[in-house]
C-alpha cells in the first residue's frame, strides 16, 4: 500500500513573522507558556497554531510568562527565547509589548550536540510591579538563581543540559535580538 505524501505549501505569515519591534520600538513577546501553568505551547507555523508541546511534572509550573521574540532565529532553530516579568499572567498567544533589561546566556546539550539557548528577560510595557525594572540590576540576584535552576530543570525533563554561562544586561540582550532578526532574514 503507498501513501501520498502531503505537500506543504509556505505558511502564511503568522505570530512568528510578526515584527521583534512595534512602531514605538517596544519589543515584542508571543507568550507560549503562561506564568503558573505546566503546560508549554510551540508555536507552529504551518498550522498558525499554538500546539501543546509539553506538560511539566506535577508539583512544577512556570514561575512568569515565557515565550518568544517574534521575526528572530536563534542557533537552536527557534526564535528567541523571553521571559517576561508582569503584574498578571498572560495567556498563550498573547503579543506583549515589553523592554528588555537582560539575557542569560547559556547553552544546552542534547545528544552530543551542543549550542547556545539564550534566555532573554523582559519586563511588560506599563506594568506596575516591575516600573522600576530597568536594568539586570534591578532584578533580586536570587530570583535570577531561581529561573536558572528552573531552566536547568525543565530542559532536563527533555533530556538535555541546560548550562547558564553568564548573565548580562540589556545591551547584550538587544544585540542578541539583533542578531536573531539577522539569522531570521537570511533562513
Amino acid at each position: 500500500m503507498t501513501r501520498s505524501v502531503e505537500k506543504r505549501k509556505p505558511p502564511t505569515p503568522g505570530l512568528d513573522a510578526l515584527p521583534a519591534t512595534d512602531a514605538e520600538g517596544r519589543h515584542l513577546a508571543v507568550i507560549e507558556a503562561k506564568a503558573g501553568s505546566r503546560n508549554k505551547y510551540k508555536y507552529d507555523p504551518h498550522l498558525q497554531a499554538l500546539v501543546l508541546h509539553k506538560a511539566l511534572p506535577l508539583g512544577t509550573s512556570f514561575p512568569y510568562c515565557f515565550g518568544f521574540v517574534p521575526s528572530t532565529l536563534g542557533e537552536d532553530g527557534d526564535p528567541l527565547d523571553v521571559l517576561v516579568f508582569m503584574d498578571e499572567a498572560a495567556e498563550p498567544g498573547t503579543v506583549v509589548p515589553c523592554r528588555l533589561v537582560g539575557i542569560i546566556e547559556a547553552q544546552q546539550t542534547k545528544d552530543g550536540r551542543t549550542m547556545r539557548n539564550d534566555r532573554l528577560l523582559a519586563v511588560a510595557d506599563g506594568s506596575h510591579r516591575y516600573r522600576e525594572c530597568r536594568r539586570l540590576a534591578d532584578i533580586d540576584a536570587g530570583v535570577l538563581d531561581e529561573i536558572e535552576r528552573f531552566f536547568e530543570f525543565y530542559n532536563a525533563q527533555r533530556g538535555t543540559a541546560f548550562e547558564p554561562l553568564r548573565r548580562a544586561g540589556r545591551k547584550a540582550a538587544e544585540r542578541a535580538v539583533e542578531a536573531g532578526r539577522h539569522a531570521r532574514q537570511k533562513a
